[in-house]
Protein backbone atom coordinates (compact mmCIF):
# COMPACT_ATOMS: atom_id res chain seq x y z
CA UNK A 1 0.00 0.00 0.00
CA UNK A 2 2.70 2.51 1.00
CA UNK A 3 4.89 1.40 -1.89
CA UNK A 4 2.07 1.98 -4.38
CA UNK A 5 1.24 5.33 -2.79
CA UNK A 6 4.88 6.40 -3.21
CA UNK A 7 4.97 5.06 -6.79
CA UNK A 8 7.52 2.39 -5.71
CA UNK A 9 9.99 5.17 -4.93
CA UNK A 10 10.77 4.16 -1.35
CA UNK A 11 13.32 6.13 0.73
CA UNK A 12 15.77 3.16 0.57
CA UNK A 13 17.43 4.32 3.77
CA UNK A 14 16.19 3.84 7.32
CA UNK A 15 17.33 7.24 8.57
CA UNK A 16 15.78 8.98 5.57
CA UNK A 17 12.51 7.11 6.15
CA UNK A 18 12.51 8.22 9.80
CA UNK A 19 13.23 11.84 8.80
CA UNK A 20 10.43 11.87 6.22
CA UNK A 21 7.99 10.34 8.67
CA UNK A 22 8.98 12.91 11.29
CA UNK A 23 8.47 15.73 8.79
CA UNK A 24 5.02 14.48 7.74
CA UNK A 25 3.88 13.91 11.33
CA UNK A 26 5.41 17.22 12.43
CA UNK A 27 3.62 19.19 9.71
CA UNK A 28 0.37 17.31 10.34
CA UNK A 29 0.43 18.13 14.05
CA UNK A 30 2.28 21.49 13.88
CA UNK A 31 -0.69 23.61 15.05
CA UNK A 32 -0.91 21.55 18.25
CA UNK A 33 2.79 20.85 18.91
CA UNK A 34 4.03 24.37 18.11
CA UNK A 35 1.21 26.76 19.05
CA UNK A 36 1.49 30.35 18.01
CA UNK A 37 1.01 32.48 14.91
CA UNK A 38 4.66 32.43 13.84
CA UNK A 39 5.07 28.65 14.14
CA UNK A 40 1.93 28.03 12.09
CA UNK A 41 3.07 30.52 9.44
CA UNK A 42 6.47 28.80 9.22
CA UNK A 43 4.79 25.40 8.81
CA UNK A 44 2.54 26.79 6.06
CA UNK A 45 5.56 28.33 4.31
CA UNK A 46 7.28 24.94 4.45
CA UNK A 47 4.28 23.36 2.70
CA UNK A 48 4.34 26.00 -0.04
CA UNK A 49 8.09 25.66 -0.60
CA UNK A 50 7.90 21.86 -0.71
CA UNK A 51 5.56 22.07 -3.71
CA UNK A 52 7.52 24.91 -5.36
CA UNK A 53 10.92 23.24 -4.94
CA UNK A 54 9.59 19.86 -6.06
CA UNK A 55 8.18 21.46 -9.22
CA UNK A 56 11.56 23.06 -9.93
CA UNK A 57 13.38 19.78 -9.27
CA UNK A 58 11.25 18.19 -11.99
CA UNK A 59 13.06 20.53 -14.37
CA UNK A 60 16.56 20.72 -12.91
CA UNK A 61 17.00 17.38 -11.18
CA UNK A 62 15.09 15.07 -13.50
CA UNK A 63 15.34 16.78 -16.90
CA UNK A 64 18.54 18.80 -16.57
CA UNK A 65 16.90 22.11 -17.51
CA UNK A 66 18.13 25.27 -15.78
CA UNK A 67 15.26 27.76 -15.67
CA UNK A 68 14.85 31.02 -13.75
CA UNK A 69 11.19 31.44 -14.70
CA UNK A 70 9.83 29.36 -11.83
CA UNK A 71 9.03 32.40 -9.69
CA UNK A 72 7.09 33.89 -12.61
CA UNK A 73 4.67 30.95 -12.60
CA UNK A 74 4.67 31.05 -8.81
CA UNK A 75 3.60 34.69 -8.99
CA UNK A 76 0.97 33.98 -11.64
CA UNK A 77 -0.72 31.53 -9.28
CA UNK A 78 -0.62 34.01 -6.41
CA UNK A 79 -1.89 36.90 -8.53
CA UNK A 80 -4.65 34.74 -10.01
CA UNK A 81 -6.09 34.17 -6.55
CA UNK A 82 -5.47 37.77 -5.40
CA UNK A 83 -7.01 39.49 -8.43
CA UNK A 84 -10.07 37.22 -8.58
CA UNK A 85 -10.75 37.52 -4.84
CA UNK A 86 -10.32 41.31 -4.98
CA UNK A 87 -12.63 41.85 -7.94
CA UNK A 88 -15.17 39.05 -7.50
CA UNK A 89 -15.37 38.87 -3.73
CA UNK A 90 -14.63 36.30 -1.05
CA UNK A 91 -16.23 33.22 -2.58
CA UNK A 92 -15.14 29.73 -3.58
CA UNK A 93 -16.18 30.44 -7.15
CA UNK A 94 -13.82 33.42 -7.30
CA UNK A 95 -10.92 31.33 -5.99
CA UNK A 96 -11.58 28.52 -8.48
CA UNK A 97 -11.93 30.96 -11.36
CA UNK A 98 -8.72 32.76 -10.42
CA UNK A 99 -6.86 29.46 -10.12
CA UNK A 100 -8.22 28.25 -13.46
CA UNK A 101 -7.21 31.45 -15.26
CA UNK A 102 -3.75 31.36 -13.62
CA UNK A 103 -3.22 27.74 -14.71
CA UNK A 104 -4.31 28.60 -18.26
CA UNK A 105 -1.90 31.57 -18.44
CA UNK A 106 0.95 29.45 -17.07
CA UNK A 107 0.14 26.73 -19.58
CA UNK A 108 0.32 29.13 -22.53
CA UNK A 109 3.47 30.92 -21.31
CA UNK A 110 5.36 27.74 -20.42
CA UNK A 111 4.39 26.17 -23.75
CA UNK A 112 5.61 29.26 -25.61
CA UNK A 113 8.88 29.36 -23.67
CA UNK A 114 9.36 25.65 -24.19
CA UNK A 115 8.69 25.63 -27.91
CA UNK A 116 10.69 28.75 -28.71
CA UNK A 117 13.53 28.47 -26.23
CA UNK A 118 14.21 24.85 -25.35
CA UNK A 119 16.10 24.39 -28.59
CA UNK A 120 18.61 26.86 -27.15
CA UNK A 121 21.41 25.23 -25.19
CA UNK A 122 22.23 25.40 -21.50
CA UNK A 123 23.05 28.87 -20.19
CA UNK A 124 21.34 30.66 -23.09
CA UNK A 125 17.97 29.12 -22.19
CA UNK A 126 18.51 30.08 -18.55
CA UNK A 127 19.17 33.69 -19.58
CA UNK A 128 16.01 33.74 -21.70
CA UNK A 129 13.89 32.54 -18.79
CA UNK A 130 15.54 35.08 -16.50
CA UNK A 131 14.71 37.90 -18.93
CA UNK A 132 11.07 36.77 -19.23
CA UNK A 133 10.70 36.50 -15.43
CA UNK A 134 12.23 39.96 -14.92
CA UNK A 135 9.93 41.46 -17.53
CA UNK A 136 6.92 39.87 -15.86
CA UNK A 137 7.93 41.24 -12.45
CA UNK A 138 8.26 44.74 -13.93
CA UNK A 139 4.87 44.36 -15.63
CA UNK A 140 3.24 43.30 -12.36
CA UNK A 141 4.69 46.36 -10.62
CA UNK A 142 3.47 48.78 -13.27
CA UNK A 143 -0.06 47.48 -13.87
CA UNK A 144 -1.29 48.93 -10.60
CA UNK A 145 -4.95 48.93 -11.71
CA UNK A 146 -4.91 45.12 -11.78
CA UNK A 147 -2.09 44.06 -9.49
CA UNK A 148 -1.99 46.88 -6.96
CA UNK A 149 1.51 47.85 -8.07
CA UNK A 150 4.23 47.81 -5.44
CA UNK A 151 1.60 47.88 -2.68
CA UNK A 152 0.11 44.59 -3.80
CA UNK A 153 -3.41 43.31 -3.14
CA UNK A 154 -5.06 42.44 0.15
CA UNK A 155 -8.21 40.36 -0.12
CA UNK A 156 -10.69 38.29 1.84
CA UNK A 157 -11.23 34.55 1.74
CA UNK A 158 -14.42 32.50 2.07
CA UNK A 159 -15.69 32.63 5.63
CA UNK A 160 -14.98 28.95 6.25
CA UNK A 161 -11.19 29.46 6.00
CA UNK A 162 -10.98 33.00 7.38
CA UNK A 163 -9.40 33.57 10.82
CA UNK A 164 -12.60 35.13 12.18
CA UNK A 165 -14.64 31.95 11.68
CA UNK A 166 -14.75 29.55 14.62
CA UNK A 167 -16.39 26.14 14.27
CA UNK A 168 -15.98 25.22 17.95
CA UNK A 169 -16.32 27.39 21.03
CA UNK A 170 -13.89 25.43 23.18
CA UNK A 171 -10.19 25.14 22.20
CA UNK A 172 -8.79 21.68 21.51
CA UNK A 173 -5.43 20.98 23.17
CA UNK A 174 -5.10 24.70 23.72
CA UNK A 175 -5.61 25.55 20.05
CA UNK A 176 -8.57 27.54 18.73
CA UNK A 177 -10.55 25.61 16.13
CA UNK A 178 -11.01 28.38 13.60
CA UNK A 179 -10.85 29.00 9.87
CA UNK A 180 -7.12 29.60 9.87
CA UNK A 181 -6.54 26.11 11.25
CA UNK A 182 -8.84 24.69 8.59
CA UNK A 183 -6.98 26.68 5.94
CA UNK A 184 -3.68 25.19 7.13
CA UNK A 185 -4.94 21.64 6.86
CA UNK A 186 -6.36 22.37 3.43
CA UNK A 187 -2.86 23.42 2.34
CA UNK A 188 -1.37 20.35 4.05
CA UNK A 189 -3.64 17.94 2.18
CA UNK A 190 -3.04 19.77 -1.11
CA UNK A 191 0.75 19.67 -0.62
CA UNK A 192 0.68 15.92 0.11
CA UNK A 193 -1.46 15.24 -2.97
CA UNK A 194 0.78 17.35 -5.23
CA UNK A 195 4.00 15.73 -3.99
CA UNK A 196 2.51 12.25 -4.50
CA UNK A 197 1.44 13.32 -8.00
CA UNK A 198 4.98 14.48 -8.78
CA UNK A 199 6.34 11.18 -7.45
CA UNK A 200 4.01 9.37 -9.83
CA UNK A 201 5.17 11.52 -12.75
CA UNK A 202 8.91 11.07 -12.18
CA UNK A 203 8.57 7.32 -11.64
CA UNK A 204 6.41 6.77 -14.74
CA UNK A 205 7.80 5.82 -18.17
CA UNK A 206 7.61 9.54 -18.98
CA UNK A 207 9.83 10.30 -15.99
CA UNK A 208 12.34 7.64 -17.02
CA UNK A 209 12.64 9.27 -20.44
CA UNK A 210 13.26 12.65 -18.76
CA UNK A 211 16.10 11.10 -16.76
CA UNK A 212 17.52 9.56 -19.94
CA UNK A 213 17.46 12.99 -21.57
CA UNK A 214 19.22 14.44 -18.54
CA UNK A 215 21.99 11.84 -18.74
CA UNK A 216 22.53 11.95 -22.51
CA UNK A 217 20.27 14.04 -24.68
CA UNK A 218 21.83 12.95 -27.97
CA UNK A 219 21.55 9.24 -27.17
CA UNK A 220 17.91 9.64 -26.11
CA UNK A 221 17.15 11.36 -29.41
CA UNK A 222 19.09 8.71 -31.34
CA UNK A 223 16.92 5.89 -30.00
CA UNK A 224 13.73 7.62 -31.11
CA UNK A 225 12.54 9.97 -28.36
CA UNK A 226 11.50 13.47 -29.41
CA UNK A 227 13.58 15.38 -26.90
CA UNK A 228 11.98 18.79 -27.50
CA UNK A 229 8.50 17.37 -26.89
CA UNK A 230 9.51 15.70 -23.65
CA UNK A 231 11.40 18.73 -22.37
CA UNK A 232 8.52 21.05 -23.29
CA UNK A 233 6.05 18.78 -21.51
CA UNK A 234 8.26 18.75 -18.42
CA UNK A 235 8.47 22.55 -18.54
CA UNK A 236 4.67 22.84 -18.73
CA UNK A 237 4.09 20.41 -15.87
CA UNK A 238 6.65 22.19 -13.72
CA UNK A 239 4.99 25.54 -14.42
CA UNK A 240 1.54 24.24 -13.48
CA UNK A 241 2.75 22.83 -10.16
CA UNK A 242 4.56 26.10 -9.40
CA UNK A 243 1.33 27.98 -10.15
CA UNK A 244 -0.51 25.82 -7.62
CA UNK A 245 2.21 26.58 -5.06
CA UNK A 246 1.71 30.31 -5.67
CA UNK A 247 -2.03 29.93 -5.16
CA UNK A 248 -1.35 28.17 -1.85
CA UNK A 249 0.82 31.09 -0.71
CA UNK A 250 -1.80 33.70 -1.62
CA UNK A 251 -4.57 31.78 0.15
CA UNK A 252 -2.51 31.54 3.31
CA UNK A 253 -1.29 35.16 3.37
CA UNK A 254 -4.50 36.73 2.00
CA UNK A 255 -2.12 39.16 0.30
CA UNK A 256 0.15 39.23 -2.70
CA UNK A 257 2.66 41.69 -4.12
CA UNK A 258 5.71 41.66 -6.42
CA UNK A 259 8.16 41.08 -3.58
CA UNK A 260 6.00 38.35 -2.08
CA UNK A 261 5.89 35.95 -5.03
CA UNK A 262 7.93 37.37 -7.93
CA UNK A 263 11.17 38.34 -6.18
CA UNK A 264 14.37 36.81 -7.56
CA UNK A 265 15.36 36.09 -3.97
CA UNK A 266 12.71 33.37 -3.96
CA UNK A 267 14.42 31.79 -6.96
CA UNK A 268 17.75 31.84 -5.10
CA UNK A 269 16.11 30.21 -2.09
CA UNK A 270 14.67 27.49 -4.31
CA UNK A 271 18.10 26.80 -5.82
CA UNK A 272 19.66 26.58 -2.35
CA UNK A 273 16.97 24.19 -1.15
CA UNK A 274 17.45 21.93 -4.17
CA UNK A 275 21.19 21.78 -3.52
CA UNK A 276 20.74 21.15 0.21
CA UNK A 277 18.08 18.48 -0.20
CA UNK A 278 19.53 16.81 -3.27
CA UNK A 279 18.73 17.11 -6.97
CA UNK A 280 16.81 14.42 -8.77
CA UNK A 281 14.72 13.32 -5.80
CA UNK A 282 11.38 14.61 -4.59
CA UNK A 283 12.32 13.72 -1.02
CA UNK A 284 15.13 16.26 -1.25
CA UNK A 285 12.53 18.99 -1.75
CA UNK A 286 10.80 17.92 1.47
CA UNK A 287 13.92 17.68 3.65
CA UNK A 288 15.61 20.75 2.13
CA UNK A 289 12.51 22.95 2.48
CA UNK A 290 12.09 22.09 6.15
CA UNK A 291 15.75 22.76 6.98
CA UNK A 292 16.01 25.98 5.00
CA UNK A 293 12.71 27.59 6.01
CA UNK A 294 13.13 26.71 9.69
CA UNK A 295 16.72 28.03 9.66
CA UNK A 296 15.65 31.18 7.85
CA UNK A 297 12.82 31.79 10.34
CA UNK A 298 14.49 30.94 13.64
CA UNK A 299 18.20 31.54 13.10
CA UNK A 300 17.90 35.14 14.31
CA UNK A 301 16.22 33.98 17.52
CA UNK A 302 18.95 31.40 18.15
CA UNK A 303 21.67 33.96 17.50
CA UNK A 304 19.98 36.40 19.88
CA UNK A 305 20.06 33.77 22.64
CA UNK A 306 23.70 32.98 21.86
CA UNK A 307 24.65 36.65 21.84
CA UNK A 308 23.02 37.21 25.22
CA UNK A 309 24.67 34.11 26.69
CA UNK A 310 28.10 35.29 25.45
CA UNK A 311 27.62 38.91 26.53
CA UNK A 312 30.72 38.69 28.76
CA UNK A 313 32.88 38.00 25.69
CA UNK A 314 32.56 41.10 23.54
CA UNK A 315 33.88 39.73 20.24
CA UNK A 316 31.85 36.51 20.49
CA UNK A 317 28.69 38.40 21.37
CA UNK A 318 29.21 40.67 18.35
CA UNK A 319 29.85 37.66 16.11
CA UNK A 320 26.60 36.05 17.25
CA UNK A 321 24.59 39.22 16.71
CA UNK A 322 21.15 38.57 15.13
CA UNK A 323 22.03 41.15 12.48
CA UNK A 324 24.58 38.65 11.11
CA UNK A 325 22.06 35.88 10.53
CA UNK A 326 22.63 35.92 6.75
CA UNK A 327 26.35 35.30 7.37
CA UNK A 328 25.60 32.25 9.49
CA UNK A 329 22.99 31.04 7.04
CA UNK A 330 25.69 31.19 4.35
CA UNK A 331 28.09 29.27 6.59
CA UNK A 332 25.48 26.57 7.14
CA UNK A 333 24.92 26.34 3.38
CA UNK A 334 28.65 26.01 2.66
CA UNK A 335 28.99 23.30 5.31
CA UNK A 336 26.01 21.40 3.93
CA UNK A 337 27.45 21.47 0.40
CA UNK A 338 30.89 20.41 1.69
CA UNK A 339 29.64 17.46 3.73
CA UNK A 340 26.69 16.60 1.47
CA UNK A 341 27.86 17.28 -2.10
CA UNK A 342 24.95 15.28 -3.55
CA UNK A 343 22.48 16.72 -1.06
CA UNK A 344 21.22 15.23 2.17
CA UNK A 345 18.95 12.70 0.47
CA UNK A 346 21.61 11.75 -2.08
CA UNK A 347 24.15 11.16 0.68
CA UNK A 348 21.76 9.07 2.78
CA UNK A 349 20.72 6.94 -0.18
CA UNK A 350 24.32 6.15 -0.98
Amino acid sequence: MISRLLSNDLPRNRLLAVLLLAVVLGLASAPFIFPGVKALSVAAKVLVFIVLVASFDLLLGYTGIVSFAQTMFFGIGAYGIAISATRLGAGWGALLLGLGVALAISLVLSLAIGLFSLRVRAIFFAMITLAVASAFQTLASQLSDFTGGEDGLTFKLPELISPSFEFAEEPFLGVSLDGRLLCYYMLFVLAVVLVLALLRIVNSPFGRVLQAIRENEFRAEAIGYRVVVYRTTASVLSALFATLAGAMLAIWLRYNGPDTSLSFEIMIDVLLIVVIGGMGTMYGAVIGSVIFVVAQSYLQDLLRLGSEAASSVTWLSALLSPDRWLLWLGVLFVLSVYYFPTGIVGRLRK
